[in-house]
């Protein structure tokens, strides 16, 4: 997770686990045929890992698929004025052995849509990645009208 900024603060495996607990919504990005997908999903973790609770369908079976997937959490803490994004690389396995099953119904897994999300879904990595930055002034971004560069055909 590389950054341009020399404000951006690379943050360890340990400090990214301890964002992940403190947020329940994630971007889980899988390979779906032949191109990138991105699903949100309500997520817990257990034990170093990432665990979710879905239905059958797209996100699922991509998820479970021979194809690496990544999961994205985000935060923003006001006070500091910082922002912090962790990402996880890794593969997806599901949830099957009963004795597995039964310590994962008692994790706090809300999905928001209804219908039945009976499949459990165990996000195992292979990297952590995070970082901290400062969230810039948005006045920063604010160009004169008189600045902006046109076309060539303008």
């Amino acid at each position: 997770m590389g950054s341009d900024d020399p404000s951006a603060k690379e943050l360890a495996v340990n400090e990214c686990w301890a964002l992940l607990r403190t947020e329940s919504v994630g971007r889980l990005a899988v390979w779906v045929d032949d191109h990138p997908d991105i699903f949100p999903l309500n997520y817990a973790v257990d034990h170093g890992t990432i665990v979710f609770r879905s239905g059958r369908g797209t996100k699922v079976s991509a998820a479970l698929s021979d194809a690496p997937v990544a999961l994205e959490v985000d935060g923003y803490e006001a006070p500091a004025h910082e922002a912090w994004s962790v990402v996880i690389k890794g593969r997806a396995e599901g949830i099957l052995e009963i004795d597995e099953l039964m310590d994962t119904v008692d994790l706090p897994l809300f999905p928001w849509q209804k219908g039945a999300k009976n499949l459990f879904i165990r996000l195992v990595p292979t990297l952590v990645t995070g970082r901290r930055f400062p969230v810039v002034d948005p006045a920063v971004w604010r160009t004169p009208l008189s600045n902006v560069r046109r076309s060539p055909s303008e």
